[in-house]
């Protein structure tokens, strides 16, 4: 696991370059001297929190997270935005973390769009936890557009050859994009159309035949959508919590801020209803 500390500091970088990589997705590639202590890597799935100061309120210089929640009240926090670690290379220290836009709505995907070289932006992290390992016999990586930056990190770590079954869903083909790995690697893209997020996708995982051997997966996304699939994939299909890296990264209709505030109770009814039905 990712140290806690390296979790808490809070990170100084800036814009040195963006690419628009779909009609949907930002890229934005950090650096900086402010980089100099950060490291990322052991996990696939490393994540930043991006910081968003309030406009019209003072914070302490250096920014001190903790000395802001003890003396600020919340409303006067700054706003967080967690990013999947679409890359990062350690050489020329430069982060590269993908948005996904959908024009003026939210807050870090109109950053991400209106970024320029020299912009400057703070972050807290890296976390993370999940990386493909060596003893399974297969893999799963499922999700939307949010953890298509995980997915594609984790299929650049498998090993020559290794199996992959990949279900990504995204709005439509234009939102399609390369996905290098060395893996034997099936990657099936779910257009989504007018349909809520996830029920193509579920469907999709739903219709697959699992090869034979142990699996091991990750699905993240939409909270709906990745329960639905943790209960199919825990009791349909018998796969080992140990085996399963299984988060809601966003719920539909809710901000970060708010899906945060209950998402550990979320997660909590979840276990609840596991626990029931394995007695």
């Amino acid at each position: 696991m990712t140290d806690r500390s390296d979790k808490a500091r809070v990170n100084h970088a800036i814009v040195l370059r963006t690419e628009r990589l779909t009609p949907h997705m930002i890229r934005v590639v950090l650096g900086g001297a402010g980089l100099a202590d950060f490291h990322a890597g052991a996990f696939t799935d490393h994540y930043v929190k991006l910081i968003f100061p309030r406009p019209g309120v003072e914070y302490p210089v250096p920014l001190d997270m903790a000395a802001v929640r003890r003396e600020l009240p919340r409303e006067q926090w700054p706003r967080l935005r967690s990013y999947t670690v679409r890359a990062w290379d350690a050489a020329r220290r430069e982060l590269t973390i993908d948005f996904v836009y959908h024009g003026d709505e939210g807050l870090a995907g109109p950053w991400a769009a209106a970024a320029r070289p020299g912009d400057e932006i703070m972050f807290l992290g890296p976390g993370g936890a999940y990386a493909p390992g060596r003893e399974a016999d297969w893999h799963l990586l499922v999700g939307d557009e949010s953890a298509l930056p995980a997915i594609a990190a984790s299929l650049e770590r498998l090993p020559a050859g290794v199996p992959a079954q990949v279900f990504v869903e995204v709005a439509g083909p234009e939102e399609e994009q390369p996905l290098a790995t060395a893996a034997a690697a099936e990657i099936v893209w779910v257009h989504r159309g007018p349909r809520t997020v996830g029920a193509a996708l579920v469907e999709a995982v739903r219709a697959l035949e699992f090869p034979p051997g142990a699996v091991q997966a990750f699905v993240h996304g939409e909270a709906a959508f990745v329960r639905q699939l943790r209960h199919l994939l825990r009791f349909d299909r018998g796969v080992a919590r140990e085996q399963l890296s299984i988060s809601g990264y966003w719920r539909l209709g809710t901000d970060d801020e708010g899906w945060r505030a209950i998402k550990a109770d979320w997660n909590r009814r979840i276990e609840e209803e596991e626990v029931s039905l394995v007695a």
